[in-house]
């Protein structure tokens, strides 16, 4: 079984503004994220939140002394009742369903899946077991992050050919940071996430 969990505790400085609620097409993005991986999965839980936007149950961060998105990671990997989990950004609401499905058709019980785009991992758009629980709480007390995390674990990478073969463009791991970002991700993919 798979979980879906949305990143979602970032303090949005660029954006200005709570980017979680900040609307594409008249929705927040955290639940244009949710619709796409609701599109396939039972269960999403929003993490890195107090409080719950729309449905979505939230799962608070369990170590606030960490930063970043690994603290988001290491909590869902400890908490989900899953084997898997399928880590998506909540500023990412370009994202391809069809992308997110097949992702999830590569899971193990031992090994993430990641893509990878212009020579980076992207790991705000992958797949990690939840048997890495104990190895992403020892990495956060480390102060490291999900990229030094996967430098020492074991994962498969897709690149390119792969996802373009999808017919994946690069939309799924588009990140929409400032406001100059969500009228670009508009102009590039449309007003709202594909879902084929």
């Amino acid at each position: 079984m798979i979980t879906g969990v949305i990143l979602a505790g970032g303090k949005s400085t660029r954006m200005g503004t709570d980017k979680a609620l900040v609307e594409l097409d008249g929705t927040p993005l955290a639940t244009h994220v949710a619709g796409t991986l609701r599109s396939f999965l039972t269960t999403v839980v929003l993490v890195g939140r107090e409080s719950p936007i729309g449905d979505l149950d939230v799962l608070p961060d369990r170590n606030s002394g960490i930063a970043g998105p690994l603290r988001g990671l290491a909590t869902a990997l400890d908490c989900v009742k899953a084997s898997s989990v399928l880590l998506v950004a909540v500023d990412q609401p370009f994202m391809s369903a069809d992308t997110l499905r097949r992702l999830a058709s590569l899971a193990s019980p031992d090994r993430a899946v990641v893509p990878v785009a212009d020579g980076y991992r992207q790991v705000t758009t992958a797949l990690y077991p939840t048997s890495w629980a104990r190895e992403a709480a020892q990495e956060a007390d480390l102060q490291g992050s999900i990229q030094t995390l996967l430098d020492r674990m074991p994962h498969r990478t897709v690149g390119p050919n792969e996802w373009q073969s999808w017919g994946e463009d690069g939309r799924s791991w588009f990140s929409v940071d400032t406001p100059q970002a969500l009228d670009d991700g508009i102009k590039l993919y449309g007003a709202a996430a594909r879902d084929e």
